[in-house]
């Protein structure tokens, strides 16, 4: 027989994959000998098995039967006892932390008969009948699909005609009330009365639970995140241990360290009288954690002590759940805690301070993206505010918008470009759609653990929660300020997720220290006060010693090229010629286009050569000592002519006025039309441009040669590399190569500098050059992959046409997990890659690789181009941290770290 359910014992937390998160942790506490309540997990297999027969295992039941049997027997109670019950809880547990986004029912096993008793047995006949009111919401909401503001209203009616917002105001009369309605409105939605059997209300709910895997809030939680959606959820089943039981009871959230700032302190919130979900839906305002220490301080310290041994044992920031139910503490969950970027980094060089894990470890506690987000402007500190509000940092960062309290319309918004800051009362799983769309959350209840809070940070996203003072009133689309002023939708606001500050109206933003650190703009002792920039040194130092890949940097212009330094570029690996040709020199290029005689194409190029010459002197002296790889013009050169439609429209204003183009005009239009390609990305463009203009590509390479022997002769150390694009064939590389290395020579013997071993290489960019990479490589001195165009051609798919035309189709029917032109396609354009890699180096060993495409910059990619042996990786200068710290990380990549 499978065996499809665990008891703690039977579990660790290397089980993940079988026991979910949760389930794993709950196994690890419990063998620690932590105050965990009887349970059991319920594998993923069962859900894997549920979701694909659509019903689950046949063993499965029986199996849970037994576990009830043995909880029973060790706490003396049963599951649906009239007198004494069971009651269990029912949650999900995936692999991977997904708050909020699956379901939870609590008080299993309650029913009619069964509440009466434990009024009776807890002597509290409210907590009993607030309990029961708490399973046939969630019940009818989870287990049935009952809306849930059905439920929502009738408490609401409830409190209204108490005179009071504060649940705690009623009494057990009034939940005994609110009860009967709630089974009422489960019999009016589906036909059929509240389950009363225990058994079956366990079975419905871990049924409920395997299905929400894949509600829609959790798929596009998944998809968000990069979570698997093969991997299923566990289910565990928890005997209650209730928080609600009078003010000797409470639940709260903590946390080892500040998951917003790293900061080592207490940190969480607490709620007396409440259960665990109600800290999390942020529905009532919780106390700081250090407030435990007044109410219970035995349960406090108790729970410090736990906290402390958890950190240890874990080697990392602990997230902990934990209720305590008549000043007994227990343990309902523990989990490495999701951060924020900057707690990240700030975490993983304290545990290395206090010898937790090593240098390599804390490289593979952070990644790519939370550098990204440490790379975010922030408000300027002197720029003119005006506060209006304030309430707790949730998640840091800077975010300005119009104020949406929709998150359905903030979707809307936000795909037509504009930006919006979702204010809500709170939020919950089903805003997720909204939270993403927004560049901030803000919310007047909840705490830094609330739902809010938690998914904000995962994501990177800036959240103020809990900013009591403004009213936020969802359906009216308002905000009230404390002064009376009210806000509208579409009324701008700035918020400060690290300091909790709301603010009117758009406050402008400044690069962080962050970045002045890596434009070397911070003094030592600037880098010495800053505890995160000082980590970022740190562990940026770290993946430096660390990785085997060079990071080179896509630049035009000396000012880039200098930017790029800064950032830690090791040279250039993609200089593209067409943005030399822009703006003022644009009518150069039309002359070429439109010379007739070779007198006036020769001069057109003259005209463009000394240009692109003090170009390349500029790239040069910036890039001194280091690689500079240029790519020949690429681009069709109609691309540097008016649109056809442009002239079109001009032609008909002068038909209008009663006259017509002059020679000039008739001459650009007849060249755009004689020029005019079906598929500009597979007409005339880039090394067919070499060989269909004599004397085009001869010019760039003479541009570069001479700005290299300029460089050389005032004592610099240029070390250009001439890149032609858009081979597929050696011939065509053969040619060109033979012209320039002409070139080359004229040049030497003109400025007596040898240029002669100048490397010249090409760009692989097509299928067809992939497939004959071996005999390229007879001609090119150095491939490097153009995977923009490479994705491109391998897909069959013009980038600027479909993105926006079906690439969300794609990603919600799961064939894609994100746009192959934002991380590499491994399978498809990633072998690829790997075929003319061998390829090339079976002709040249020594053959130099690398990758000019945006992917040089993607985190997930750069860990496969590692992988490949690859010599660098390219990308623009903002990402070039980026990639020295993800090449560090594939490196040095460890393996059995619980942080993902």
């Amino acid at each position: 027989m499978t065996k499809f359910v665990y008891a703690l014992s039977e579990g660790d937390r290397d089980q993940k994959d079988l026991l979910g998160g949760k389930g794993a942790n709950l196994a690890e506490m419990h063998n620690m000998g932590l105050p965990v309540p009887p349970s059991f997990t319920i594998t993923t297999e069962a859900c894997k098995e549920y979701l694909k027969q659509g019903s689950e295992p046949a063993e499965m039941a029986e199996q849970i039967d037994e576990h009830i049997a043995r909880i029973e027997s060790e706490i003396g109670k049963k599951l649906g006892d009239p007198d004494n019950p069971l009651l269990v809880s029912v949650r999900s547990g995936a692999k991977f932390s997904m708050p909020g986004m699956m379901e939870t029912v609590l008080n299993i096993g309650l029913n009619d008969e069964s509440v009466k008793g434990l009024a009776k047995v807890a002597d509290n006949p409210r907590f009993a009948y607030d309990s029961y009111r708490r399973l046939l919401q969630m019940f009818g909401k989870t287990v049935l699909d009952i809306e849930g503001e059905k439920f929502e209203d009738v408490l609401d009616e409830a409190k209204d005609a108490k005179g009071t917002t504060n649940d705690l105001d009623l009494d057990a009369a009034d939940f005994e009330k609110i009860a009967e309605r709630f089974k009422a409105i489960i019999a009016d939605e589906t036909g059929k009365p509240f389950p009363q059997d225990p058994k079956e209300q366990l079975l419905e709910a871990v049924r409920a639970v395997f299905r929400s895997w894949n509600s829609e809030r959790a798929v596009l939680y998944r998809r968000q995140e990069r979570i698997p959606a093969d991997l299923g959820t566990a289910v565990n089943v928890c005997t209650m241990v209730f928080g609600n039981l009078g003010e000797t009871s409470g639940t709260g959230v903590a946390f080892t360290r500040d998951p917003a700032s790293g900061s080592q302190g207490i940190y969480g919130d607490y709620l007396q009288n409440a259960q665990g979900e109600d800290v999390v839906a942020g529905i009532r305002n919780t106390v700081p954690l250090s407030d435990l220490e007044d109410i219970d301080k035995p349960a406090y310290d108790e729970l410090m002590e736990i906290m402390s041994t958890l950190e240890k044992h874990y080697r990392d920031l602990c997230d902990i759940e934990f209720t305590v139910q008549d000043k007994k503490l227990w343990m309902l969950q523990t989990r490495v805690g999701k951060r924020t970027a900057g707690a990240a980094f700030t975490v993983a060089c304290q545990l290395v301070d206090e010898g937790l894990i090593s240098e390599e470890e804390a490289l593979q506690r952070v990644n790519g993206d939370q550098l990204v987000q440490l790379m975010f402007p922030r408000f300027d500190e002197s720029a003119e505010k005006e506060l209006i509000g304030s309430g707790m940092n949730a998640s840091p960062g800077a975010a300005v918008g119009e104020l949406c309290f929709s998150s359905p319309k903030a979707a809307e918004l936000a795909a037509e470009g504009r930006k919006v800051i979702l204010a809500r009362r709170e939020t919950n799983p089903d805003d997720l759609v909204g939270m993403i769309a927004a560049q901030g959350i803000l919310t007047s209840r909840g705490g830094k653990t609330s739902h809010a809070a938690v998914v904000a940070r995962g994501m990177g996203k800036t959240c103020v929660c809990g900013a009591e003072e403004l009213g936020i009133d969802v359906g009216a689309e308002t905000m009230t300020l404390k002064d009376g002023t009210v806000m509208k939708a579409g009324d701008v606001v700035s918020i400060n997720g690290t300091t909790g500050e709301v603010f009117k109206g758009e406050v402008p933003v400044v690069d962080p220290p962050v970045v002045k650190y890596f434009e070397g703009k911070l003094s030592e002792a600037e880098i010495a006060d800053d505890e995160l920039v000082r980590a970022v040194h740190r562990i940026m130092s770290v993946a430096d010693r660390q990785r085997a890949l060079k990071v080179r940097a896509n630049a035009d212009t000396g000012e880039d090229a200098t930017r790029a330094r800064l950032f830690g570029a090791e040279g250039i690996g993609l200089c593209r010629t067409e943005h030399m040709f822009l703006g003022d020199r644009r009518p150069l290029v039309e002359k070429l286009i439109l010379a007739e005689t070779e007198e006036e194409k020769h001069a057109a190029l003259d005209g463009l050569a000394p240009m692109q010459k003090g170009d390349f002197v500029e790239i040069f002296e910036a890039m001194d000592g280091l690689p500079v790889t240029v790519r020949l013009l690429d681009p069709p050169l109609h691309e540097f002519l008016p649109s056809h439609i442009e002239l079109a429209a001009q032609a008909a204003v002068l038909k209008e006025r009663g006259t017509t183009m002059d020679a000039d005009q008739k001459k650009i239009m007849a060249a755009v039309e004689r020029m005019s390609e079906q598929n500009p990305m597979l007409g005339l463009r880039g090394v067919r441009l070499g060989l269909v203009i004599p004397g085009l590509f001869e010019m760039q390479a003479k541009a570069i040669l001479e700005a290299a022997a300029e460089r050389k002769k005032a004592g610099g150390d240029p070390r250009p590399e001439i890149m032609i694009p858009l081979v597929a064939a050696v011939q065509e590389l053969e040619i060109m190569k033979e012209a320039i290395k002409e070139v080359a020579v004229a040049v030497s013997d003109e400025t007596g500098v040898d240029l002669t071993d100048v490397p010249i290489g090409t760009m692989i960019e097509l299928p067809r050059a992939v497939v004959t990479a071996k005999q390229i490589a007879e001609s090119a001195e150095f491939f490097s992959f153009g995977t923009n165009d490479l994705t491109q051609t391998t897909w069959g798919f013009s980038r600027d046409d479909v993105e926006g035309a079906f690439f969300s189709r794609y990603i919600d029917k799961g064939i894609f997990g994100v746009s192959p032109f934002e991380t590499l396609d491994i399978a498809g354009v990633g072998a690829m890659v790997e075929i003319a890699a061998k390829a090339g180096r079976e002709t040249r060993p020594d053959m130099h690789l690398g990758v000019c495409g945006e992917h040089g910059g993607d985190p997930a990619s750069v860990h496969f181009f590692h992988s490949l042996g690859l010599d660098y990786v390219s990308c623009s200068p903002f990402r070039v941290p980026v990639a020295r710290l993800e090449a560090g990380r594939a490196a040095s990549s460890e393996e059995g770290s619980d942080f993902r």
